[in-house]
Parts: structure tokens; sequence; C-alpha cells
């Protein structure tokens, strides 16, 4: 039986149980000797004695069994309900509506089946309930609905019912789904101010174009039409049309239901300039620094946003002063003759409130003391909404947490406290980072380290690298404690012995083994800023053979190839990003020295490093990366070999084998690195369809320049190398990946390029 054949209307169902009702047969009242129910197969006995107006030894009248059938009738469990009476015997005879046994999909693609079991489950049909055909009806609207939600209008659902034993069915949706409709046009018709063409580039939906497969931008929503409604009314609210409407969007479908149009009637009205800014209210004596936070001044075009943002900043200013719950409504009062809109600023500020207690909840593992030191907004404090966005962004930095919220709930029967709750969700902190490249020579080059940055959840890192490559071998162990001391003055330690050999890509051969540890000291300047204080003790050993790059030959036969040394460092970090798991905005500046002023070794060395992220659209980031890294030896040194620093791969300039970039040495043209460096990375990251809020996962295009440059050049940026390609970030519940597809833009004969590279980490 399929839902075309011909179905009873549900209003004559329910007459025709309305005239069976009272077909229980007429008797006389008498005591009811047993009650017994026939026709149940799923249905316990007790169901039904639950809803018979009558026990053994009462007495029974007919006016009781109508009820009691109405009243089995209304359970939905029964099709058929009849009372008879054998020799003061109630019999109750059902005939049960079977159950739902199984729900199945034939060719649902677009969803999957768990989820839209759940959203039926949500309009009553699911397995184990009492099959209605009325219900299956509204399974099926629901069915469409979700299809009409992504664009899918063609789609053509078949119900199938097939009965079961134990008086059970089996239900099967059979989906044709169809191809998505696009949007064909897009007409927006009253504009007269603002050219449509300006309009529609403000608009989400948009007909196709050579981006819209990935965007699907195209294809119809109704959630998102809504949505650019209220675009284009901010957007002509802030530019002075108060009076701005839109009727009721027209939406039509071709008769194949491929294509969509839209038409948008709107009425701009007359544009308004700004006449009296006044405040009005509780002002708390405030008055005059209230006013420093209006940016919405007399004579100037209307623009709604710049009133919001007034409205906001009074509320941010009085939440750092612990009005936790102020409220403060601007209302334009509109003069059409002279076209002007006086604005009054309402301010409320409600009670002052402090916080009694501050919660920490969702860490597993993590402590909550890991957690608290990080709270700039304490118990027993005034509430202060500053404080807590603060306290909000350190934690975030921690690095620990894949989400974090803070929520300001009132104390029950205080009218004066509120409770402040930190929910955060944990990532994995210990990992295992794998990293490899692929070259055009078809070489390999891997590298391992393992690194836990949140080691028994008390905030300390810990980490042990082992890097076995063929040009990188290490072996160092290092941790840092953040708060070494109670006032956040952090300590790190590091014993390391590294290996450097030639990259795979040079001819020449030698061995530089370095066996060292430091101690360093972290000292916070402000709440983002701190200072770097370090020391390291260094052995160091040059190892050289007849097949040795010329440099390394002359420097071990001038210097030896012995050297001891003792580095002292110094550094400073300003952190402003919002996140250091997935940043949108803020800045992140680094600035490192160090030199080598007792044994063998006379250098120094400095370097900066500026970040900027900049928050383009709510989807869309632009993320800039500066580097510069400037080396000297001094004291009749040159700078030391041993030291050098590289450029290409990825993490530095992509589309260019790793450390290929600088100098060459001129017996065999290998590459050596060099004692300076420029680095600059450009970035728009973009969201993936489908997961516009979802920060961990984006991929991007980028742009790269750099170059290193031995001790003896000066920095020429005209020799800058230059590449630009697509990727992928993924901070993954198993650890980062991240690919990169890059091609070098201006290579030179010498360099060496590669096109794919990766990183990726194992979380444990």
């Amino acid at each position: 039986m399929t839902n075309r054949t011909r179905r009873m209307p549900r209003l004559l169902s329910i007459l025709l149980a309305m005239a069976v009702t009272p077909l229980a047969h007429a008797f006389e009242p008498f005591i009811v000797r047993d009650i017994r129910v026939e026709g149940i197969q799923r249905t316990e006995a007790g169901t039904v004695f639950g809803y018979l107006p009558v026990k053994v030894g009462e007495r029974f009248t007919e006016e009781q069994a109508t009820q009691a059938v109405r009243a089995l009738y209304g359970t939905g469990f029964f099709r058929d309900v009849r009372i008879e009476v054998e020799d003061d015997v109630v019999v109750v005879i059902v005939d049960e509506r079977p159950a739902i046994a199984s729900i199945s999909f034939n060719g649902m693609r677009e969803f999957e089946s768990a989820n839209v079991l759940k959203s039926l489950a949500e309009v009553g049909f699911a397995e184990a309930r009492i099959f209605d055909r009325a219900l299956l009806e509204r399974a099926e609207q629901e069915l469409k609905r979700q299809y009409l939600a992504r664009g899918k209008y063609s789609v053509e659902i078949v119900s199938t019912v097939t009965p079961l034993e134990r008086n059970r069915v089996g239900i099967t949706f059979d989906i044709f789904e169809g191809e998505v409709a696009k949007i064909a046009g897009i007409k927006i018709i009253g504009a007269k101010a603002i050219p449509e063409s300006e309009l529609l580039d403000q608009m989400q939906l948009t007909t196709p174009g050579w981006l819209t497969w990935y965007t699907k931008a195209d294809q119809y929503s109704r959630q998102k039409l809504q949505g650019d409604i209220e675009t284009l009314r901010s957007y002509y609210m802030n530019r002075g049309y108060l009076e701005f409407n839109v009727d009721a969007p027209q939406v039509t479908i071709s008769p194949d239901r491929k294509d969509i149009f839209i038409t948008l009637s709107i009425t701009e009205g007359e544009k308004y300039t700004v006449g009296d800014v006044k405040l009005a209210g509780d002002l708390l004596g405030l008055d005059e620094e209230l006013n420093k936070l209006i940016v919405v001044k007399p004579g100037e075009t209307f623009s709604a946003e710049r009133v919001n943002a007034s409205s906001k900043a009074i509320n941010d200013y009085l939440g750092k002063l612990g009005y936790a719950f102020s409220n403060v409504n601007a209302a334009p009062q509109v003069d059409r003759e002279k076209k002007t809109a006086s604005i009054t600023f309402f301010v409320d500020p409600n009670r002052r409130v402090y916080v009694r207690r501050v919660n920490i909840g969702g860490n597993t593992r993590t402590r909550d003391v890991v957690i608290r030191r990080e709270m700039r907004q304490l118990e027993a404090a005034w509430y202060d909404a500053g404080k807590i966005q603060l306290s909000r962004d350190r934690i975030d930095r921690l690095g620990y947490f894949q989400d974090i919220a803070i929520e300001t709930s009132p104390v029950p029967g205080t009218p004066d406290q509120v409770d402040v709750n930190v929910n955060v969700q944990e990532k994995p902190t210990g990992m295992i980072n794998l990293g490899a490249g692929f070259s055009s020579t078809d070489k390999i080059v891997l590298s391992a380290g393992i690194n836990q940055d949140n080691i028994f959840g008390s905030g300390t890192t810990a980490g042990l690298e082992l890097n076995t490559g063929k040009t990188y071998r290490t072996i160092a162990v290092t941790q840092t404690n953040p708060y070494f001391t109670q006032d956040g003055i952090s300590r790190s330690t590091s014993v390391y012995y590294r290996t450097l050999r030639p990259l795979s890509i040079n001819t020449g051969d030698y061995r530089i083994k370095t066996m060292g540890a430091s101690l360093t000291f972290g000292v916070p300047f402000t709440e983002t800023q701190r200072v770097f204080f370090g020391a390291a003790l260094e052995a160091n050993d040059i190892d050289i053979y007849e097949s040795s790059p010329q440099r390394y030959i002359d420097y071990v036969n001038t210097f030896g190839a012995r050297s001891n040394a003792v580095i002292f460092s110094v550094g400073w970090s300003n952190d402003l990003r919002d996140s250091a798991l997935a940043p949108t905005r803020g800045t992140y500046q680094r600035a490192a020295g160090e030199t080598s002023l007792f044994g063998d070794l006379r250098y120094y060395k400095a370097s900066y490093q500026h970040q900027y992220y900049w928050p383009i659209s709510r989807s869309l980031t632009l993320a800039l990366n500066g580097q510069v890294d400037y080396g000297k030896g001094f004291g009749g040194r040159p700078y030391p070999l041993l030291k050098n620093v590289y450029a290409g791969g990825i993490g530095s300039v992509r589309g260019f084998d790793g450390g290929s970039l600088g100098p060459r040495d001129s017996k065999n043209g290998d590459s050596l690195g060099g004692a300076k460096r420029v680095i600059a990375n450009a970035e728009l990251l973009l969201p993936f369809p489908g997961t516009q809020q979802d920060r961990t996962l984006r991929w991007f295009v980028f742009a790269d320049a750099g170059n290193v440059y031995s001790d003896e050049e000066s920095i020429n940026l005209g020799q800058l190398r230059y590449s630009a390609g697509i990727g992928l970030s993924w901070q993954s519940p198993i650890g980062p990946l991240k690919i990169s597809f890059g091609k070098a833009l201006n290579a030179k004969p010498q360099d060496r390029t590669q096109m794919f590279q990766f990183q990726i980490g194992t979380g444990f």
C-alpha cells in the first residue's frame, strides 16, 4: 500500500469512530463478576484496565461503557473498540493499530539517515511508535521541508507501508532527490538612491558564478534570504535611510523546478541627518565620561551602526564599573520636515553587582588552578566586564581548549551578586609531531618529536624531541613552568644534543655536533607582554671531510673544530591575538637577541617577528607574518657557521626546498644558510562550505617572500624569492595538519623547488 492510494479523510474517520462508540450492546446495570480483554497483541492488559471506569465487584452501566470506549479510542492504540457483556462478565474487544518496526530510506544522499530519523522523531514518527497515516503524512512533509531548505525543489518522496508479523509495519521512503534549484535571477524594485548592482553586491545569495560551486551562494535558502534582507536594511540605515522598508519577498520557481527567481520590492524613504544628541536616565554623575563614548555627532548622516556602537560603548563602560545588567536604548525622534533625527540615549544602569563565585566546568583533565590563575575577575570583587573578557582571552591563549564560554548568572535571592561560570572544552595537548616533504627529486625528509603542553593537567609543558632525519638529528628534553612563581614568572629549562648534516639536496658532507643546556626566565610586564632573560652553555664540534663545503673547511682551519660558548639571551613578546589555537584578530610580536661574550665564539644575533590577523568578514581572515633575523660576528671573528639561519619550505617560503635559499658554497654549490634572513607571509583564511563557524578547519591561499644572506652581504630586498599557492589548515582531534601546494614565482637557475609540503601531528 502506498501513499498514492486513496486515503479516507480524517474527518470521516472521526465520524465513524463517533458512530461506533455507542454500539456497546445495550444491557441492564449489573455487578461485574469478571473483566476480560480480547484482541491485544502488544498492549499490556493492565493498560486497558487502567482506562475502564469499573472494577470487579462494582456496578457497571451503559454510560460507563460508552465512556470506556471513548477513552480507549483516545489512546490512539486501537482502530476498533467494542464492549460486550456475557453473564455479568465485561468483555473488551480491541483491534490494535500496528507499530512501526523499521524506517528505511532509498536514494537519500543529501543527509545522514541518523540525523533524518532524529528530526522525524521530533514530529512523532519513530520506530516503536504507533503507526498513524496522519503521522506518515507529517513525516513526508518534514522530509520535503529539509530538502527544500537545501534548494532541492524537484524532490519526490514515495512512502511504502509493508505489513509485518505481530501487527507491525515497516516504512520505506523512496526518494528521488533531483538537482539543486539555482537562483537564475534576483531583482530589486524601488532602488533609486543606491544602484541595484551595489545592493546585489551586499547580498549573500547570488546568481551562478565561477566560485558558486564552492560557496553554494546560488542555492536558495529562506534563512539566507532573510539574512540578506536584514543586510540591506542595515546598509540603508547606515546611510541615513531611517524609513527603509522591504515588502514580503516574491520567490518563484520555473516549471521544471530548476530555476528560482527572487524579487524584492523596497521603499527607500528620505535620507536623514543627525539632529540633537543627548543622554537621559540615571547617569550616575558620569555625564562627561558617557558623552565621550558617543561617536554620533550632530549634522552628520544618520548611521544605525554608529548609534549601536555608541550604545555598546556605554554598556561596556558601565559593565567595567560593576553594572552587569545595564541597559542603554537609543531612541531617534524623526523630524520629517527638516529631515533630521534627534537621538536620545536612555541609560538604565540597573544595580551594581559583585561576583560571589567563579565556577570552573568542563575541565576533566586540566586542574582548576591552571584556569583560575588566568582569571582577572576575582571573587568577592565588583563585576568588571573588561576583566572577564581579558580572562577569557588569557585562558584561550593557553592553547589547551578548543572552546571557552563564560556566562554570568544572578544569584537567586540576592539582588547584588552574580556567579561567573567558566565552561571549557579540552583538546588534546600531547603531540607527536611528524613532518614530511616531497621534492621534485623524490627526496623525503622526516622528523619527529613528542611534546605535552599540559602535562598531568598542571599547565606545565614538557617535551622530548627525537629527530632522526638525515639532515637534523636531535635529542632534546625541555620543560617550561609558566608559573614558577605565584606572580607569573615562568622558567624554562632545556638539555639538548644536536647533530646537523647537509641537506639531502647538497653534495658535500660535514657534521656539526652541539651539546648544551639552557635556563630562561619570563617576567610578565603587562597582561599581554613578557620579557625573557636566559643563559646557555654550549659545546660545538665540526667534523669536515674531503667533500665538505669550502667554507666549512676554511672555518675549521682558521678557528678549530671545537668551540665552547656561554650565550646570553633577552627577549620580549606581546600577544594580543583572540586565540592561540585559531586566531582571527589581533597581533603577536616577538623580539629576541643573543650574544656570546665568553668562550670561543664572538657574535650577536637579533630577530623580530610580527603577526597580524585582520577579520575581513565573519568567515574570512587575512593573516600577515613578517620576520627579520640579523647576525654578526665581532672581536675579529666571523659569524659562526653553526648559528646560521635557513629559509625555504613550509614555515618560511613555500614552493622552495626546505633550507635551500641563500648563499651557495664556492666549491660544490651547496646551500649553507646565512647570518641574515627576511621572511614575509600572507594568508587569506577561508572556511570550508558548511563549516563557517568552525575555525579549526580552514583552507587558505598564500603568498610568501624571503631569502637568506651571508655575513659579508647586506640585506638586498631585490633578491627576495616569491611563491604563491593554496593550502589546508586543520586543528584535528588527533593534532594539527597543514598542507601546502606552492609554486615558486621567480626561481633562479640555482634554486631548488618543492611544490608539495605538509606537516601533521598525532595527539595522544
